[in-house]
């Protein structure tokens, strides 16, 4: 039986632990507020599965970084990750430190620090891109590894949703000022509360060998009200080393949401996309000349942490090589996010040098 230390007794905090639970996890539950301890327990958990769990251990988060666990999963704001994260490798030592993502925001601040000491420390890091790992993602790379639709020649991504679904997941948050996510700075805003997108561009990439984004070209949206400075709209057009151009749109206003891909090849498409239907993805595709073959994938929104905890134990069982939520394909999402505030605040494209690290002068 594994064990998970959850860091941040909110929405996802509550979405990891029940899918640890599932699995039959021991899972300690903690938070630096009483008052979101009992929110878990008392609302958030048996609102969303029907009772509170007993089986699951409630601690103030002070009082516990030193306690060991197989997994430590960091679920906090994106501008406390990397201290906590720090203080997690060198105290707890966990098979597998997860955190939320965006893994910090766009100034990178303790990116580079982060990577060097989870390798230090021999723990597996990984960040919470779990759209890499859903059926439908899994169903989309095994089209795209049989080679029949040709050549990759551009990738389209999407996650367009408006942010009433986040804050209907925290009732107990105002608004966008309340919380970091009206903050880009802080990692908010549409860049990189919703960077799921950049991040599976990036996946999709490395699944037809175009290899890593080298050049960025951005225009945001930002809004400026009320004290916050956030980005409402990101377009973002990349190119990898191997030459292959795309886009990515992300942003916080678009109802319905939409959380699409689309991979578009010289003999065929694959089309990916996440709730396509009420409870269920989807992946449409086609070769040429033949008519388009469309797969619905039942799917709930538990289900999205339960395969992210069925992930992490197929790592520390040693059935998984290179996982697409390690700790670089996070910070490669990073990077991609600062350059694409470089590009919109210096108005022209810029450059990644992968050979700097994930530092701000890595973008040029």
């Amino acid at each position: 039986m594994y064990s998970i230390r959850i860091v941040g007794a909110g929405s996802i905090g509550n979405h990891l632990a029940h899918a640890a639970r599932t699995r039959g996890w021991q899972v300690t539950l903690t938070d630096i507020d009483p008052v979101a301890l009992a929110r878990a327990r008392d609302e958030i958990y048996p609102g969303r599965y029907g009772k509170w769990d007993p089986e699951i251990v409630l601690k103030r988060s002070v009082d516990s970084m030193r306690d060991e666990a197989d997994v430590v999963f960091i679920g906090t704001p994106p501008d406390t990750h990397m201290g906590l994260a720090l203080e997690a490798l060198a105290n707890a030592r966990p098979k597998i430190l997860l955190i939320e993502k965006p893994l910090a925001g766009p100034d990178l601040a303790g990116c580079d620090e982060l990577l060097r000491a989870a390798g230090k420390a021999g723990v597996f890091c990984a960040v919470g891109y779990n759209h890499c790992l859903g059926k439908n993602t899994v169903l989309t790379d095994r089209i795209l590894g049989k080679g029949k639709l040709g050549q990759p020649q551009t990738i389209s991504t999407r996650t367009r949703e408006h942010w009433a679904g986040i804050f209907n997941a925290h009732p107990w948050l105002s608004g966008p000022p309340d919380s970091y996510l009206g903050f880009s700075a802080r990692g908010g805003g549409a860049s990189g509360e919703h960077s799921h997108a950049i991040n599976l561009w990036q996946h999709f990439a490395h699944v037809v060998g175009a290899g890593r984004v080298v050049e960025i070209s951005a225009t945001l949206d930002m809004v400026a009200d009320g004290g916050m400075a956030y980005d409402r709209a990101a377009f973002i057009t990349l190119t990898t080393e191997s030459g292959l151009t795309g886009d990515v749109i992300q942003d916080v206003v678009t109802l319905p949401a939409e959380k699409s891909a689309r991979i578009q090849c010289d003999k065929g498409f694959v089309e990916w996309s996440s709730n396509a239907t009420a409870g269920a993805d989807m992946v449409r595709f086609a070769s040429s000349g033949e008519a388009a073959e469309e797969v619905m994938i039942k799917k709930t929104r538990a289900d999205d942490f339960i395969w992210e905890v069925d992930h992490l134990a197929e790592i520390m069982g040693g059935r998984v090589g290179n996982s697409p939520i390690s700790i670089e394909r996070g910070l490669d999402t990073m990077l991609v996010i600062a350059a694409a505030h470089q590009s919109h605040r210096l108005g022209r494209r810029v450059r990644i040098d992968w050979a700097r690290g994930y530092v701000p002068d890595a973008i040029v």
